[in-house]
């Protein structure tokens, strides 16, 4: 007999992402089928159901991953050569479209495949979802692993917990949630990692939230649970031994204990390979003095932090029934900065209740002042079954009916604030989170009355000079900024055009000059002799020993700045670990004069 074929699909935002959660499904279900009268399978057994569970009667389980970017005919076909007996498609807001397309069209070429959907945009509106596909079989709704084994090791539908389905009598039946599981039960889903080759492997340590946030669908369940610290141990030692680039903790919150924060990072400090980096989401505001501390002592870029704000108004932060305050976070975030070894990524959410354009202006202030080395401007999305989705009405929610149910307006907001928000997104995603206009930004910032409004000033720039919604090259962001400057403070233009060229040189090594950026001011003969003596003498490159002057120049750019009468010397193979800027430093250059001696030009400031 030829064993039943299941593909669990899952579409992918981006082609580095990879869905760990169809990996742990097919990880799980795999447990269950051992061999007969072994422990494993009897624990496999008791907890997903009373199916019988054996090597040689279970199904063959595949894993397709896809992304929103790629063609659905494509999908489509790659789908109709697998010719699955059961395909399962895994929901989130980024893909639930196309899975719908996909539904549809499956249907017609596999008219013998069941489909079964699961994930976060399908649990909490189960029934609905079935009444809206006929050609859906069932829902996994929630926690799926449990759910999913027992499915495919043959146990009754009628009575099985965790799913919505359509019984042989084509009727809907909605059987209550299945308890949440013990996360040690749940097999570590890497082994081949060429699998996971140029992806980013997300990991868990716990499921659950301790906190209530009312925008969140974590909040719904409050059964918080992590897996045992020897478990996280040996999985965090094989991605260490593999030397994977990044793994990223998709913990809700990561630091809600002490303990289990703790030994996670004080075991990756310790065992660190030099190249792995870890991602966490936390609150800042939890943060003990001996995790800062402990945090001071890792080796710059080993962890990144992301850390949500939402908002500084106290007012929004009850309403939202969030927990933070925010004095606590600024301390916390500034003790983290001044050691320059980790990244800090905060977030902001515009359209949460409470929050009108002022004051979503001075909550971006506030956060804006601890200059993070990311600060995301992100939207309301009143997520299916969250407590949001139920105060709809009483805010006077309007948001999109389309997924990712993104917030049109509010009580307090109006769609015209939304857009100067979205204008606001927009600029400090070129020009602060980039990282590549640090030091035009920082001038700027002295010339404006507020981080928002220089933000919102260019904003409305480029909606003026109809710049918005085209596709623009990194210099001629460079030479918008400057065409800004010299609209709006055109006694300040040179000024800016040295910041500009610092910045853009600080992150390039560039050959070809960019038009902003004016004449090359270095002259040959002293860029000559400047590269001559360093072969010789190596005072600003002892690290160059090994290399002849071109291949110092390659690899260095010499800059003069003439309002400060500064020659300064960009080195690209030495960059800042967070960053990723060259290191800089002022220099002396040579210059040959009338009677062909040498004479040094000083560096002044």
């Amino acid at each position: 007999m030829m064993k039943k074929k299941i593909v669990l699909a899952a579409i992918n935002a981006k082609y580095i992402h990879s869905n760990l959660a169809v990996y742990s499904l097919k990880s799980y279900a795999q447990a269950c089928f051992v061999m007969p009268g072994s422990k494993e399978n009897k624990e496999s057994k008791e907890s997903a159901g009373s199916g019988s569970c054996t090597e040689s009667d279970g199904p063959y389980i595949e894993i397709a991953e896809y992304t929103i970017n790629q063609q659905e005919d494509a999908i489509l076909e790659d789908l109709y050569k697998r010719q699955p007996d059961m395909l399962c498609f895994s929901c989130y807001i980024w893909n639930i479209s196309m899975v719908e397309d996909l539904i549809r069209e499956t249907a017609k070429i596999l008219p013998d495949t069941e489909i079964w959907l699961g994930g976060p945009e399908v649990s909490f509106d189960a029934p609905a979802m079935l009444e809206q596909f006929p050609e859906v079989k069932g829902i996994m709704k929630g926690e799926g692993e449990e759910t999913f084994a027992a499915l495919v090791s043959g146990e009754d539908k009628s009575c099985l917990k965790g799913i919505a389905w359509r019984n042989e009598k084509g009727e809907i039946e909605d059987h209550p949630w299945r308890e949440v599981m013990d996360l040690d039960r749940v097999p570590f889903v890497y082994g081949d990692m060429k699998e996971f080759e140029h992806k980013i492997i997300y990991y868990e340590s716990s499921r659950g939230c301790p906190f209530s946030c009312s925008y969140c669908l974590s909040s719904v369940d409050k059964k918080l649970r992590f897996r045992s610290l020897e478990l996280v141990k040996q999985e965090l030692q094989f991605f260490l031994e593999h030397k994977v680039p990044q793994v990223k903790f998709v913990d809700r919150t990561f630091n809600c204990s002490h303990r289990h924060a703790m030994e996670i990072w004080k075991y990756i400090r310790e065992h660190d390979n030099g190249v792995t980096n870890f991602h966490f989401e936390i609150s800042a505001d939890l943060l003990t003095e001996e995790e800062i501390e402990l945090m001071g002592a890792m080796r710059p870029g080993l962890i990144q932090l992301e850390i949500g704000v939402q908002s500084t108004n106290p007012d929004t932060i009850r309403e939202i029934h969030r927990t933070m305050q925010f004095d606590k976070v600024a301390e916390k975030v500034k003790k983290i900065q001044k050691n320059h070894n980790i990244h800090q990524h905060l977030d902001l959410i515009a359209g949460l209740p409470g929050e009108d354009l002022a004051s979503f202006s001075a909550s971006f202030d506030d956060v804006y002042r601890l200059h993070p080395d990311q600060l995301q401007l992100g939207f309301l999305k009143v997520l299916k079954g969250s407590f949001m989705e139920t105060r709809k009405k009483d805010y006077r929610l309007v948001c999109k009916s389309s997924p990712p149910y993104e917030v049109l307006s509010t009580k307090w907001l109006s769609y015209a604030d939304i857009l100067i928000l979205k204008g606001v997104e927009e600029m400090v995603e070129v020009y602060y989170n980039s990282g590549q206009f640090t030091l035009s930004v920082e001038c700027l910032e002295k010339n404006v009355k507020s981080p928002f409004d220089l933000y919102r000033n260019l904003a409305e720039f480029y909606e003026r000079k109809r710049l918005n919604f085209l596709q623009h090259s990194r210099s001629a962001r460079y030479q918008i900024f400057l065409s800004y400057i010299e609209e709006t403070f055109p006694e300040e233009k040179e000024k800016f055009r040295e910041c500009l060229v610092f910045d853009y040189y600080l992150r390039e090594n560039a050959k070809s000059r960019p038009e902003f950026a004016g004449e090359y001011l270095v002259e040959k003969e002293a860029a000559r002799l400047f590269y001559e003596r360093e072969e010789k003498e190596h005072i600003y490159l002892p690290h160059y020993m090994e290399y002849d002057r071109n291949q110092m120049r390659r690899m260095t750019h010499l800059e003069y700045f003439p309002l400060k009468g500064r020659y300064i010397l960009f080195d690209y193979s030495r960059r800042d670990p967070l960053t990723k800027d060259a290191l800089w430093l002022e220099v002396k250059v040579p210059e040959r004069i009338g009677n062909g001696s040498d004479r040094q030009v000083a560096k002044s400031k």
